[in-house]
């Protein structure tokens, strides 16, 4: 059974531990292994962690049973847009529906924040055959672009969004 609980800075040790059995496997054959491992330390080391969250970034772990298996992170960034930022599911917990979760969790934590309409948009690699699964969760692409993040490297992505009533 798949349940979830919203993560503080205690849980940033799991988190971390998390994304290295999914952020990196997920991204090994997609960027150069420098820009791989930078952008790992860029977005998970302990200090970015914890800026993350003081800056209203909203983590949620998932856990089959009562292993963890999987997390999601949602920003608000206006009154009716909010940004999935990270969702990641270990290997071995693919194809158990825990992505589907976590994206229908992130639905209806923004619907108890949003009165009326509003838009939860994503980043995704332009070569992450994720882009599929967000399509099945009813986002499309809105843009597309070559975002720079520093180091020399950028985020070829497209952004993808859908709208919640």
């Amino acid at each position: 059974m798949i349940r979830s609980r919203k993560a503080g800075v205690e849980d940033i040790p799991l988190i971390r531990d998390l994304a290295e059995k999914t952020f990196l496997p997920t991204y090994r054959d997609i960027l150069s292994t420098d820009q791989l491992y930078w952008m790992f330390d860029w977005m998970y080391s302990e200090n970015s962690l914890r800026q993350q969250m003081s800056e209203g970034h909203v983590f949620f772990i998932a856990y089959d049973d009562d292993t963890p298996c999987g997390y999601v992170s949602v920003e608000r960034q206006g009154e009716a847009l909010f940004h999935l930022q990270k969702i990641y599911v270990l290997p071995d917990c693919q194809g158990k529906h825990v992505g589907q979760y976590l994206v229908h969790l992130v639905f209806d934590y923004v619907k108890t924040l949003c009165a009326g309409e509003c838009t939860v948009e994503l980043n995704v690699n332009r070569d992450n055959k994720a882009k599929f699964f967000y399509e099945r969760m009813g986002f499309s692409v809105a843009r597309s672009g070559d975002f720079p993040i520093g180091n020399g490297y950028y985020m070829n992505d497209y952004i993808m969004a859908i709208k919640l009533a």
